[in-house]
């Protein structure tokens, strides 16, 4: 659980404000997405991503994320050389969020950006949206308990 003692300088004492403080740099939701939904789990996997993160910039929000409890390290016994991340109950819980900013950017960013890809199941995925997030982190929870 996040605590009082995290490196970051809220501004406020708005809930959004804060939230948005650790949330609102452009690669910390990337980086979940990437875990959740894409099966990255070492910093070689989150290189080879289309979105490009620097090795640098990576290696920062990592840390963060870490030291905010949001993802765990370790390292595999039969592979002590590769870190192995790993999101916490607190970064699962951003699912829905998550679910949401992909609906509201397929219906409202379209004509800023075409290339968004034209997801069928979003139709599907809007009208069961509860079910689909908890599918999402029961099927990452799955495979965590295969590894």
């Amino acid at each position: 659980m996040l605590t009082s003692n995290d490196p970051i300088d809220f501004r406020c004492s708005c809930a959004i404000t804060s939230s948005l403080d650790i949330l609102g740099d452009r690669w910390i939701l990337v980086i979940i997405k990437q875990m959740l939904m894409e099966n990255v789990e070492t910093f070689k996997d989150f290189l080879e991503r289309p979105e490009a993160i620097a090795t640098n910039v990576l290696t920062k929000r990592l840390k963060m994320l870490e030291d905010l409890s949001m993802i765990t390290k370790s390292r595999k016994p039969d592979n002590n050389k590769t870190n192995y991340y790993h999101l916490t109950k607190e970064a699962l819980e951003l699912t829905p969020v998550i679910i949401d900013l992909a609906i509201w950017s397929h219906d409202n960013l379209r004509k800023l950006n075409p290339t968004i890809g034209d997801y069928e199941e979003l139709e599907h995925i809007k009208k069961n949206k509860e079910e689909y997030c908890q599918k999402l982190i029961e099927n990452y929870k799955e495979k965590l308990a295969t590894t």
